[in-house]
């Protein structure tokens, strides 16, 4: 028996080594071949968009509002609207059934109650057209003098990544202040309540709020970044979309899968006193 054990023994070593052997010649293997291939792509795609870049630029003969307004409006707007318009159709029909079977609260929202969405697309709409495009306005001039907002140079992947991480650490910081702050008794009678109607939300609910909380908690913690960094418009516009859609899949009802969880902010809506 003993002799039959040690022959496992060896047996298993032998399989574990084969496999760690294997995998590390494969793993050795790919990142020789992409320390090749990537910075070739990397440069390569680097050439287009900036290519684009200047094409586009030169199209608006350098209007600096009109790209400014293209970026950080228009692009955004539409990222938005695109994505919440697949949860819209998945909300009222219940279909696509490989959207709606990952339904957190389930019984809620099946079908959602259209007139409770048309409000909230309303109260959305007015939101980006009256409330986020007037603060474009001083951001604007904020970014002209900083100087490098509309450069026919578009900036490197690698400095945008760094630009990203700090967009992110200041939004969450302010987002998580202000967002404590229309909790308190009195802002959240009075403010912050009007958000928390659905008890479950749907994406477009990301934006549904009481204007002095879309200016503090949803406009501003978003805006700051780049106006600290003084970004290029393509980092903003990239920014914002990113903005706006993450907030929409925090809000999306949906445990869709690849994407981050929802389930916290869903239960946040649920019970909001906690």
């Amino acid at each position: 028996v003993p002799c039959s054990q040690d022959e496992k023994l060896r047996d298993a070593v032998k399989i574990t080594a084969g496999v760690l052997g294997t995998g590390l010649l494969l793993f050795t293997a790919v990142v020789n071949a992409a320390s090749w291939y990537v910075p070739y792509i990397w440069d390569a795609s680097g050439r287009f968009w900036q290519a684009t870049w200047l094409k586009f630029y030169h199209l608006f003969e350098g209007k600096e509002w009109t790209i400014f307004l293209l970026g950080s409006a228009l692009v955004p707007c539409l990222a938005f609207w695109c994505f919440n318009g697949i949860l819209m159709v998945a909300d009222v029909t219940g279909k696509p059934t490989f959207i709606t079977r990952y339904r957190i609260q389930l019984g809620k929202n099946d079908p959602v109650d259209t007139k409770k969405l048309r409000q909230a697309i309303y109260t959305a709409l007015y939101n980006q057209f009256c409330v986020s495009l007037p603060m474009l306005v001083p951001m604007f001039y904020v970014m002209k003098w900083w100087g490098n907002t509309f450069s026919k140079e578009l900036p490197t992947f690698r400095w945008f990544l760094v630009e990203l991480s700090v967009f992110t650490v200041i939004e969450e910081i302010l987002f998580y202040y202000t967002h404590r702050l229309v909790h308190l008794p009195l802002l959240y009678k009075h403010i912050h309540k009007k958000h928390h109607e659905w008890t479950a939300p749907v994406g477009v609910v990301s934006i549904y709020a009481h204007p002095v909380e879309h200016i503090l908690s949803n406009t501003l913690p978003v805006m700051t970044g780049p106006m600290v960094m003084g970004s290029h418009i393509v980092s903003i516009a990239a920014w914002f979309s990113l903005a706006l859609v993450t907030t929409s899949i925090s809000h999306c009802g949906y445990h869709l899968p690849f994407l981050p969880s929802p389930e916290f902010h869903d239960f946040h809506h649920l019970k909001y006193v906690q």
